[in-house]
């Protein structure tokens, strides 16, 4: 079977950096199952795989613009500490969820200096060129409740799930679900 629009495929992947560089790998782990056709990959990588079937193995190479875009030096902002609903130490590296006009996003803090809190709204592999080994391990029909749209999960980023699933939000440091990591 093909990998086609709302098909559930399985891979294992490496990806790489530029210099050759392991950046994460699902090899000796369970393959990555998503929906094909539904955004759960970026675009690029979710372009190359369309029609391969199981057993296929390619290389990727994806630029910024079909990967996790270009870095945005104004996602780049400096806040209060009032303007965070956290009462740790907040540290560098942190990441926390936003409110922005295109919804709740996570960002991570680049800079503290007493009161004054740096954040950086891109994506760590913003700006960057991904090199990717793929190998596809099933396709199948998706489920009717896999086809189903997700509801909370994911798109909450930390405080609004419980466990996030597809990694982006990491350990916010109060215990994702409890609503306590955010800023306002």
């Amino acid at each position: 079977m093909k990998i086609e629009n709302d098909k559930w495929v399985e891979i294992h992947y490496t990806l790489k950096n530029d210099a050759g560089e392991q950046l994460d790998s699902s090899v000796g782990n369970e393959p990555l199952g998503y929906v094909h056709g539904r955004g759960y990959l970026i675009s690029g990588l979710e372009n190359l795989l369309e029609g391969h079937e199981p057993g296929d193995k390619f290389s990727a190479h994806i630029e910024p613009k079909d990967g996790y875009g270009e870095y945005d030096e104004k996602l780049i902002v400096e806040l209060t500490r009032d303007k965070f609903e956290f009462d740790g130490e907040i540290q560098v590296g942190m990441p926390f969820q936003m409110m922005t006009p295109s919804g709740l996003s996570i960002v991570h803090v680049t800079k503290v200096e007493g009161d004054k809190i740096t954040i950086d709204g891109n994506h760590e592999l913003a700006g960057k060129t991904l090199n990717f080994d793929i190998e596809v391990v099933n396709v199948r029909d998706a489920t009717e409740e896999e086809l189903a749209p997700i509801s909370g999960g994911c798109g909450g980023g930390c405080g609004g799930c419980g466990g996030c699933g597809g990694g982006d939000c990491g350990d916010c440091g109060s215990g994702c679900g409890n609503g306590g990591c955010g800023c306002n």
